[in-house]
């Protein structure tokens, strides 16, 4: 039992980027991303049991932490809300805020308002999955991935110019 509960700690530790990135498409407030990372990693740990290594850690693990937030999302029902305010931890850093932090909260804000499906998507795609790895995994045909992929892009730099800011 330790060695696997070792084993799982070490998947979580060179996988965690990858579950914040999540968190941070689904939820807006940090509090929010901190409550959705916890229930990702209880539930990879509750499945843990039924990985059988037929693919990689991480391609399961995407699974499994993308049907969580969905889910999460749902039970919390929480609907989107945007404001022209800057979120806690960027205003108090107002003055050593980055262009570069300025660019992920202004990308994070827009992906918030994409539907499951464009955040997926768009997530795979950060990840540099191919069309047809994201088709794969989202159970669509290749040519559909590529599609809405490209839909979603143009969705999002809509969403990104509507908060008045351009890349």
């Amino acid at each position: 039992m330790k060695n696997k509960e070792q084993e799982f700690l070490a998947h979580i530790e060179s996988n965690k980027g990858i579950i914040h990135k999540i968190c941070k498409m689904y939820m807006d407030t940090a509090d929010d991303q901190q409550d959705l990372f916890q229930e990702i990693v209880y539930q990879l740990w509750k499945s843990y049991g039924s990985f059988q290594e037929q693919s990689r850690f991480s391609t399961w693990m995407y699974r499994v932490a993308l049907n969580t937030a969905i889910v999460f999302f749902k039970k919390e029902r929480r609907q989107i809300q945007t404001s022209d305010t800057m979120p806690e931890y960027l205003a108090e850093e107002d003055h050593r805020t980055s262009e570069r932090e300025w660019q992920l909260y202004h990308f994070y804000r827009a992906v918030q308002q994409l539907e499951r499906l464009e955040k997926a998507l768009v997530f795979y795609h950060l990840e540099n999955y191919s069309h047809r790895e994201i088709a794969d995994n989202l159970g669509i045909s290749e040519g559909n991935a590529r599609v809405k992929l490209n839909r979603a892009k143009i969705k999002l730099k809509e969403l990104i110019k509507l908060q008045g800011y351009e890349f």
